[in-house]
């Protein structure tokens, strides 16, 4: 991510990604470009949406890709989760006149990247755990085939499990699973 130095409002920051030809995050008045991802993180979240997708077909819940902003709340942080998961009504962030930032995801999936992993891990992770509607975390790894689920025991609690090679996460708040063969499959390689 791109160190931004001028501090914004949150509506300068929608007006400033609605003529954007790239994503941005926001966060304290500061506005960062979003690093773009390789074949590989494109297709793992791919791989995941579509997983999802099938298997929540005909249930009123939908899988929303990158292009989808989320704002936590509680903290300002607006972000665009590689995948995420909403199920009933799109709740909006009523700072945005718009109505194109989304604050009740209840599955949120980031596929790892060198660049962003720590961040992703520490920082980002800590954000994510205050919506009040999140109740599944999943990372991606970017260097083996492992996915880390964070999942929601309690208002302030959360377990980590972590899934490698022919394992599985079941996302019980949507009774979806993430296969890690399926999740890490590349129908290119033969």
């Amino acid at each position: 991510m791109e160190v931004a130095r001028q501090r914004h409002t949150f509506r300068e920051y929608l007006d400033l990604e609605a003529i954007s030809p790239i994503k941005h995050e926001f966060f304290g008045g500061h506005v960062w470009a979003m690093a773009g991802g390789s074949p590989d993180h494109a297709r793992f979240a791919v791989n995941i949406s579509t997983a999802l997708a099938n298997q929540l077909r005909g249930r009123p819940c939908a899988v929303f890709s990158s292009d989808l902003r989320i704002r936590v709340q509680a903290t300002g942080l607006a972000t665009y989760p590689d995948v995420s998961v909403i199920c009933g009504e799109l709740e909006c962030a009523s700072q945005d006149p718009g109505g194109n930032t989304v604050t009740n995801p209840v599955v949120i999936i980031e596929v790892l990247s060198p660049s962003t992993e720590d961040y992703d891990r520490g920082e980002k992770l800590a954000h994510y755990k205050l919506i009040p509607s999140l109740r599944d975390i999943v990372f991606v790894a970017h260097d083996e085939r492992r996915l880390e689920l964070w999942r929601r025991v309690d208002a302030d609690r959360w377990t980590l499990e972590v899934v490698r090679d022919r394992g599985a996460a079941t996302l019980a708040s949507i009774a979806c699973t993430l296969d890690v063969a399926a999740v890490f499959h590349d129908p290119l390689s033969g």
